[in-house]
């Protein structure tokens, strides 16, 4: 259940359009509800500051939209990541409400909002046109998330006056999410650039050397620029939560 919806349960109670009887019916799954192969967490958003999101790999398209439509109860957008277009067009055959983004790999429920609605802009850079799956992933889940996104890509070390000509508006962001494979530089530069906290997606972009990932995350790893959090390959949801987390933090501190 997304905060905005427990508050207006919580408003009708005490206005008395509602009794606490069917604000309780209202409420009988909470914290979980089991549906005998998932047990889907319908009060992660008022934990966590987003909704469980679906992670695709090894599920059926008929146990996809089965999580799907159990969450579409509860919350207005539902996410689901690493669907591949073979998978996708399965789950739309029987859920033909849902939206397919190829490129991210996502699969979304109920409509993305038309202008960003919380406080916070993320910047999302990427080091190449290579790294661009990854990125939009991360974007995806970020927008659905009310939070505007500053897409900068292709500004990797290669060609660093790039990044340069973008700085200032790096730096006007509070997040900056930075994507790179190869060898994982980029995210230690723009590190020690900018004030705000920098999050790094080491991607599986590379050639032999670059083991599938691994060199750029143990580049990051092992940043001199104190302070990088680095999540894991090709991890664009994971970094996409932690900046939402961030924020999420910020909004709840300043509230309080």
């Amino acid at each position: 259940m997304e905060r905005e919806r427990l508050e207006e349960l919580l408003r009708n109670v005490a206005n008395g359009s509602l009794t606490p009887d069917e604000a309780v019916i209202k409420l009988k799954h909470f914290p979980f509800q089991d549906l005998g192969f998932a047990r889907i967490d319908s009060h992660r958003s008022l934990r966590q500051g987003i909704a469980e999101v679906i992670f695709c790999p090894g599920k059926t398209a008929a146990q996809i939209a089965e999580i799907a439509h159990t969450l579409q109860q509860h919350h207005s957008l539902v996410l689901a990541t690493r669907a591949d277009a073979a998978l996708a067009s399965a789950v739309k055959v029987i859920s033909e409400q849902v939206e397919y983004f190829q490129n991210a790999k996502l699969l979304i429920w109920g409509k993305l909002p038309a202008e960003p609605w919380r406080e916070g802009r993320i910047a999302l850079l990427t080091a190449g046109t290579a790294d661009l799956p990854v990125a939009e992933e991360a974007a995806l889940v970020m927008v659905a998330s009310g939070f505007a996104v500053e897409r900068i890509f292709d500004v990797g070390v290669a060609g660093i006056h790039r990044l340069m000509a973008n700085l200032e508006q790096i730096r006007s962001c509070d997040v900056v999410v930075t994507v790179a494979g190869m060898d994982g530089v980029l995210p230690s530069v723009v590190a020690g650039l900018v004030e705000g906290p920098v999050i790094a997606v080491p991607t599986s972009v590379g050639y032999g050397a670059s083991f599938d990932g691994l060199a750029a995350l143990l580049t990051m790893m092992n940043s001199c620029a104190a302070g990088l959090t680095v999540v894991n390959i090709d991890n664009g949801f994971g970094a996409a939560v932690a900046a939402i987390r961030i924020l999420s933090g910020r909004a709840t501190t300043s509230g309080t």
